[in-house]
């Protein structure tokens, strides 16, 4: 999330879906911590999604694959243990790829407004369609965290600033598409999957935040709905 800085008279198919994706900044070192030899709640389920033999038991090569999933994509303590945030990212990949490339299969998001650009905040997905015919996406986002959630309705885009730097954090936010107050779509240096998430705005990577600015313009309409998980 951003603030909106004035400057002069301001006025009013399937795409990414695989991960992990390459953390650039933003995550823990991986040196932050030493490696548990503890199983988790959740160890088989992540045993299994890494490729791991699924037997329930912490061995070290199991704590230094878990590890390494935790570090790229920020999960802290990035200890290797197989908790409930380790497994709830791991969970929501698992969910996103099922998706395909019908990510509008519940019909939520308008198709009789042309142009539109859709966030489900349940799955962290958006996309672009025209009418019902999808144009670019899904692909991953990262959208508000507890406290600072995405709000969810039917929005249009009516600022756009290439170069934008928040006033209120103090951080670059480039290509950024306003929708609402300060929340926008824009470029992160960060994991999709890195929690809790922003601070409103739609995260999301660099080529991603690229094609949404050249198939975008102000007037376009953004729906954003459901809950993202934890908020």
């Amino acid at each position: 999330m951003g603030d909106m800085r004035r400057r002069g008279a301001v006025a009013l198919g399937v795409t990414g879906l695989v991960a992990p994706l390459t953390l650039v900044l933003g995550a823990a070192p991986a040196q932050a911590a030493s490696c548990t030899t503890q199983a988790g709640p959740y160890q088989k389920q992540v045993e299994k999604f890494l490729g791991r033999p699924v037997d329930g038991r912490q061995s070290s090569a199991d704590c230094k694959a878990i590890r390494a999933f935790q570090t790229k994509h920020g999960i802290t303590p990035n200890i290797g243990y197989a908790g409930s945030v380790t497994w709830g990212v791991m969970d929501l990949m698992n969910k996103q790829k099922a998706v395909g490339n019908n990510p509008n299969r519940d019909h939520k998001c308008p198709t009789n407004r042309g142009r539109i650009a859709c966030v489900n905040l349940t799955l962290q997905l958006s996309w672009i369609q025209d009418g019902s015919r999808l144009v670019y996406g899904p692909v991953p986002v990262r959208t508000g965290r507890n406290g600072y959630e995405t709000r969810t309705g039917l929005k249009k885009i009516y600022w756009r600033d290439i170069d934008h730097v928040s006033t209120i954090y103090n951080v670059s936010m480039p290509y950024s598409q306003f929708f609402d107050g300060g929340q926008a779509f824009h470029s992160v240096g960060l994991s999709m999957w890195n929690p809790p998430g922003s601070h409103g705005c739609v995260n999301m990577t660099t080529a991603t935040a690229k094609k949404y600015w050249s198939l975008l313009k102000n007037g376009d309409d953004v729906f954003v709905y459901g809950r993202k998980p934890g908020t």
